[in-house]
């Protein structure tokens, strides 16, 4: 017997040594993943050839974009242009390095061909459609089965999948029309706990509880409009992240040393620090320090950077109003004539990929020269303006501290006042401390966020939690719209935007989607500053842009049919707008 019972020992851990790692064996789940969206994606196709029903059609077609769900974490995560491809949004997109326009195409694509009534006479070019994404799919499960993964990629794919849910896919981003969001969401959740159980070996494992939970929370709570966003988030999708980070730790898997903009350790979207302004920045020697913003904010009120001495950073850009002026257009440099733009606020503007609102500059480094330089803001010299520091005491000591060893020149005025101003995020507002659980919202501003998140579709532009058009979860890309805005007489606005920049027809009047932080203080809004109040802008959205009001805007990116928000809905909208103050 007790041979017997040692040869069982034996054979049971060579077979746990002989199982393949745990790595391994969640790409084998994801390559199994793929085949089926690859057999969901044929049954879709077959469906059109044979001229089902529309609902047997957009059956098969929410069969397969939940197929892809199931391998959403790591489609995004290690083959990001291909999953453009396969579930991009629908609108084209420039390549800048070839100056093309891209037609959109896949999933979302096909969704607005499909609903709400699929038209027959459409069967063609949803054929071809099909086509590509067979091709996309085909890619993706080649280079799928040609990449290794590792414990500490998992983990961090299924981290970002999970802020991919919270921030994309409850708001409606990928399914705008369906509105499958919360049914899609369900099976993303699912699918992370999917991959996450081959590190648990406990059925009790919190981790896993937690997994169930939200996905049964997803299933009971799966009418779009009705979802609370606000509860999901704060007592299913955060804990959830908390115990994925925490299991990591207790796994000893560990954290990428990376500096990037959204914090390789952050538990959470939320964490007071989850976000680095230095992941932002671009180049190792713009790192910020507090010498260096200390010698900032001296130069952004001294008006010694002005071509004439007359005026500073600060003359435009008042701290009370969160660094705006309260001007539809600021004045020019002449105090005659007016700026084309409104001003913008430089409060929490570091978690941005471009700045201005035509995009036109990478860096707060550039922007800062950028403004210096325009002969209507400032019409400075930095070369000039170094000289004249030199010739100052107090620059002398402020420039030996954050620059040590290096002469006073125009690099070190540039990267003092971008320092400066990456030291204004703060994302500490009451919205911040509610999803923390450290303080309650009324049952108004609850609602205002669902409406943001959800019917009133703000978030799929004004991602949270930046509220800006930073992109999720990765943060490496902002993108610009096309609204509509109008003037002050009612008309298209005459400003290009970003098509002076690009001479692209698809960037004609398109603007930077800009933070949302403060905006109760930014008054007047947009880039024209033609709205004066947030009641407004509310109801300019609300009638769906620039074409809602009659105009012809046949590039508007913005959903132009009407959200049909009640008195009371826009209410609330503005009052949880307004918890996003943060001084």
């Amino acid at each position: 017997m007790k041979k017997y019972f040692l040869l069982l020992l034996t054979l049971a851990i060579v077979s746990c040594n002989t199982m393949p790692p745990k790595h391994t064996q969640v790409s084998q789940l994801l390559q199994e993943n793929i085949k089926q969206l690859v057999i969901n994606t044929k049954k879709l196709n077959d469906c059109v050839v044979s001229n089902k029903s529309t609902a047997e059609i957009q059956k098969q077609f929410s069969i397969a974009h939940q197929s892809y769900k199931e391998v959403e974490a790591f489609s995004e995560y290690y083959f990001p242009e291909v999953s453009k491809s396969i579930n991009g949004p629908a609108i084209p997109e420039f390549e800048e390095n070839d100056g093309k326009i891209l037609p959109p195409q896949g999933f979302q694509v096909i969704e607005e061909m499909l609903y709400p009534q699929y038209d027959i006479n459409n069967k063609e070019e949803l054929i071809q459609q099909l086509d590509m994404m067979s091709g996309n799919l085909i890619r993706l499960e080649k280079i799928a089965a040609n990449s290794e993964l590792t414990d500490a990629h998992v983990f961090d794919a299924l981290r970002l999948e999970m802020f991919r849910i919270i921030t994309m896919g409850i708001t409606g981003f990928d399914s705008p029309i369906a509105q499958q969001s919360i049914p899609d969401a369900r099976v993303a959740t699912q699918s992370v706990a999917d991959y996450y159980s081959f590190y648990n070996d406990d059925k009790e494992d919190k981790t896993l509880l937690l997994f169930k939970k939200a996905t049964a929370y997803l299933q009971s709570h799966n009418n779009y409009n009705a979802f609370d966003r606000a509860d999901f988030i704060k007592n299913y999708a955060n804990p959830l992240c908390e115990a994925l980070h925490q299991k990591k730790i207790d796994l000893k898997i560990p954290n990428f040393d990376e500096v990037r903009g959204l914090k390789t350790t952050a538990a959470t979207l939320f964490e007071k620090n989850a976000f680095d302004p230095e992941g932002f920045s671009g180049f190792p020697d713009y790192k910020t320090t507090p010498q260096k913003i200390a010698l900032g904010k001296m130069l952004f009120n001294d008006s010694i950077l002005s071509g004439d001495n007359t005026r500073s950073c600060a003359s435009c850009h008042y701290e009370d109003k969160a660094f705006t002026d309260g001007l539809q257009t600021a004045k020019a440099m002449n105090g005659k004539s007016n700026l084309k733009r409104n001003t913008p606020t430089l409060k929490n503007i570091a978690y941005q990929r471009s700045f201005f609102s035509d995009s036109r500059v990478s860096y707060l480094e550039d922007q800062a020269v950028a403004v210096i330089t325009n002969e209507d803001e400032m019409h400075g010299d930095l070369d000039q303006a170094a000289k004249e520091i030199q010739k100052t005491k107090k620059y002398d000591v402020a420039f030996k501290k954050a620059f040590p060893n290096k002469n006073i020149n125009a690099f070190g005025i540039k990267n003092a006042l971008a320092s400066y101003i990456r030291s204004l995020s703060n994302y500490d507002s009451k919205f911040d401390r509610y999803m923390r659980n450290e303080i309650p919202f009324t049952a108004e501003e609850k609602q205002g966020f669902n409406l943001f998140a959800g019917k009133a579709k703000c978030a799929s532009c004004h991602f949270i939690p930046l509220t800006n058009g930073t992109v999720p979860p990765k943060f490496d890309k902002s993108e610009s719209e096309v609204l509509g805005v109008p003037n002050t007489a009612g008309k298209l606005d005459s400003d290009l935007g970003k098509y002076n920049l690009t001479q692209a027809i698809i960037h004609r009047n398109s603007f930077k989607t800009p933070t949302l932080r403060n905006i109760a203080l930014t008054a007047p809004y947009m880039h024209n500053g033609v709205f004066k109040t947030l009641e407004e802008v509310v109801d300019f959205y609300n009638k769906g842009g620039g074409i809602g009001l009659g105009l012809a805007v046949p590039n508007q990116t913005l959903p132009a049919d009407q959200l049909n928000l009640s008195e009371k809905e826009k209410k609330a909208l503005i009052a949880f707008m307004k918890t996003l103050n943060d001084i």
